[in-house]
């Protein structure tokens, strides 16, 4: 399925007062630098998917924290993933200093305005990143059942690859990135003879077409983008695809990528 981009006007315009100093309601807290956010309030939105207020810098906890830790999934380091935990630690900072530099943003690992900003123009309102949907990620069944975790978690983890996946895709020019499959049940896996314990069971991985980039671009790009899992040619059955994934561990093989 071809990557795609919503025109959501509306939303657009919203994010961009909003990073223009004009204060807004929000719909869900943000954490003190040392506090657990306090409950959200009942106000209208600035974002469809969710909306921050105030900042977040190190040593800020709780679920403002966490989704951010998803958005800046894909920024953790060569070699590294951060943990979506809701505690705002070295990692974090050096995620979202990495994410504003790729965009063009002051990059002083606090999350303010202007990478919220930044942010919504990047998501829709399930709260994917706009160029990559959970249908892609999942062409097994429509409710992520039957895995190796439970349906939610399967999910939830599909949204963090996802977001791993855009990053990486910006970091390759914005150009197009094809995902031919992500979460399987045990009975999709066994059906297409994957391994027993396959990072697709949990949702982590995903496996990606040539594109206009070519295999082993794909499989070097990943190892800075918080996939801990990466295959591609010259390991046994991905000589048509590079497969990434996260979770724990670290497992990289495309030898004829120099990998």
């Amino acid at each position: 399925m071809a990557p795609h981009m919503r025109s959501r006007p509306i939303r657009l315009l919203l994010s961009a007062l909003m990073g223009a100093g004009l204060a807004f309601a929000p719909v869900s807290a943000v954490a003190a630098p040392t506090a657990t956010a306090p409950a959200a309030k009942d106000v209208g939105a600035a974002d469809g998917c969710y909306t921050w207020s105030g900042t977040l810098s190190e040593g800020s906890s709780g679920e403002a924290v966490r989704q951010l830790q998803i958005r800046v999934a894909g920024y953790p380091g060569t070699g590294s993933q951060i943990a979506i935990d809701g505690q705002f630690g070295p990692a974090t900072k050096a995620a979202v200093q990495r994410f504003q530099s790729a965009y063009g943003l002051a990059a002083d690992g606090v999350a303010g305005p202007a990478t919220f900003s930044k942010i919504y123009q990047l998501q829709d309102d399930d709260c994917t990143p706009v160029n990559f949907t959970y249908a892609e990620l999942n062409r097994c069944n429509s409710d992520w059942s039957g895995g190796k975790v439970s349906a939610a978690t399967a999910r939830a983890n599909a949204l963090v690859t996802m977001w791993k996946l855009q990053a990486m895709r910006h970091a390759m020019g914005d150009k197009p990135i094809t995902v031919n499959g992500g979460f399987r049940s045990v009975t999709c896996n066994s059906n297409v003879g994957g391994a027993t314990n396959s990072r697709h069971l949990y949702g982590h991985a995903a496996d990606l077409g040539a594109g206009s980039q070519g295999f082993c671009a794909l499989a070097k790009a990943a190892r800075n983008h918080g996939f801990t899992e990466i295959l591609g040619p010259g390991y046994p059955g991905h000589d048509d695809h590079t497969h990434v994934a996260g979770g724990g561990g670290r497992f990289w093989s495309a030898p004829s990528c120099g990998i």
